[in-house]
């Protein structure tokens, strides 16, 4: 099954890539593998702000982290890479807005990880880093960054 199928078979639609917000490329192919700059997350169109403990809780931080997931992979796709050209999802960084005595943040990055082993199978799963930092750009709640081998 093509992942395009898997993707209508799961009942997701990506987004629209996101434009940088900031001076970097959203992707940077070198020796075979896709660079995925981090991602904010979108829900509805609105960003997901604040932080993990405080005034965002898991369940709130875990759908971020997928929203985060589903524009690294528009952004796979807006690069000019199907989709089915993903050999690997090698690796996945989460950065987690958190209060000082917040430390679920695996948990939260579960949304994105997760997000890629139903989308991908096996080669969906990946190396991870989940940290907790006291900010990130724009207020977001998560942010995350992925590094894509690409057959072709």
């Amino acid at each position: 099954m093509s992942i395009e199928a898997r993707l209508v078979e799961l009942g997701i639609t990506l987004p629209e890539a996101a434009a940088p917000v900031a001076a970097y490329k959203p992707v940077v192919i070198a020796g075979g593998l896709a660079h995925v700059s981090g991602q904010l997350p979108f829900i509805d169109g609105a960003l997901v702000t604040g932080r993990l403990g405080d005034s965002v809780d898991v369940e709130r931080g875990y759908a971020a982290a997928r929203a985060c997931g589903l524009m690294l992979l528009a952004q796979v796709k807006a690069a000019g890479i199907p989709l089915d050209n993903v050999a690997q999802v090698v690796k996945l960084g989460a950065f987690v807005s958190s209060a000082d005595d917040f430390i679920g943040q695996p948990q939260v990055a579960n949304g994105a990880s997760e997000l890629m082993a139903d989308i991908f199978g096996e080669i969906g799963k990946h190396a991870r880093s989940a940290v907790g930092v006291p900010v990130l750009p724009l207020n977001a709640a998560v942010e995350v960054d992925g590094i894509f081998a690409i057959r072709g």
